[in-house]
């Protein structure tokens, strides 16, 4: 199982939310070190420390845990789709006309 995506997640949504590691560090009272150790996959949270890395950064755990539960493709889907639906239609019709031929491929075994 890949824990290191759970680090690099929390990185992810602590950059989206324009906090630096010492802001997330100071408001979760833990050190820079660890926080840096976490988001490199060296360090896995405990559930409270993890919870608590969670509120900070307003995200929900199934969007950090995308990638190593069973139903992230699931929570990954709705990402998707939340990020095309706010392009330009144009845009929208190109990425499902690639997405398309990738299906088309992955049921004829071509991809």
């Amino acid at each position: 199982m890949d824990w290191s995506s759970i680090g690099r997640n929390l990185r992810q949504y602590r950059q989206e939310s324009g906090l630096r590691q010492e802001d997330l560090a100071r408001a979760a009272g833990l050190s820079v070190n660890y926080i840096g150790m976490v988001e490199r996959g060296e360090k896995i949270p405990s559930l409270e420390t993890f919870v608590a890395l969670l509120n900070l950064l307003h995200v929900s755990a199934d969007m950090v845990l995308t990638d190593v539960v069973d139903t992230g493709y699931t929570v990954k889907q709705s990402m998707l789709a939340e990020q095309v639906g706010r392009l330009p239609a144009a845009e929208r019709e190109r990425i499902y006309a690639v997405v398309q031929v990738l299906v088309d491929r992955a049921d004829t075994g071509e991809a």
